[in-house]
């Protein structure tokens, strides 16, 4: 099973590849903390539970607060779960930070894409469009959607104008270029999904 962390993008830049300017993505992600260990005879399925970016007591719910201090551990923002096929590896407590990946290996980020509110069909599916010159009536519409008397109306899934981005994505096979440990840096080679600041799950791609 692939492990992975929760991390934060901080940014895009350039970084010279063999004596190429390629762009790159700049991401830190502070350690996770093991919160619960799952295995296939208490829960069914072998999982590590893992909180990310503590925070003071009085900013967690008394739901979550109990489930912390039960754990021994202090209150995260987020917690998420990562499958894993040897749970007995690890206990509660430990840290797993961006050393759990390696130079040149490829990992999978997932992450929710910019938003970019109400687009038309060109933008948001990439059609065409009509003749782009003068006297021309259709530049930008998404042209016939409909049917005739039979069945006489727009059947579901039409590719239509709507709402663009703010999705849940997953870039697979990204190289990582470099890892700081002592700075819970990492930096990725092409882009990843979201803005500045947007929440990342990193994991070892599975191929």
């Amino acid at each position: 099973m692939a492990l992975g962390i929760l991390a934060r993008k901080i940014g895009m830049t350039q970084v010279f590849v063999d004596d190429r300017a390629v762009g790159a993505t700049v991401i830190v992600a502070p350690p996770c903390t093991v919160v619960r260990v799952k295995t296939v005879e208490t829960d069914g399925y072998n999982a590590l539970q893992l909180g990310y970016e503590e925070i003071p007591e009085r900013k967690a719910t008394k739901p979550l607060l109990g489930h912390f201090k039960k754990a021994g551990v202090p209150p995260h923002r987020h917690l998420f779960e990562v499958r894993v096929d040897d749970p007995d590896s690890y206990n509660v407590g430990d840290k797993i930070g961006v050393d759990l990946f390696e130079e040149g290996e490829k990992i999978d980020v997932t992450g929710v894409s910019r938003g970019l509110g109400f687009q038309g069909v060109v933008k948001r599916w990439n059609f065409a469009g009509g003749p782009k010159t003068h006297g021309s009536n259709f530049h930008r519409r998404p042209g016939s959607v409909g049917q005739c008397v039979e069945p006489g109306r727009v059947v579901k899934g039409r590719k239509l104008p709507g709402h663009a981005g703010s999705r849940r994505v997953t870039v697979k096979g990204l190289r990582v270029l470099k890892v700081d440990p002592e700075r819970n840096l990492i930096v990725l080679l092409g882009s990843t999904p979201g803005a500045r600041g947007t929440l990342l799950k990193l994991r070892k791609s599975h191929g």
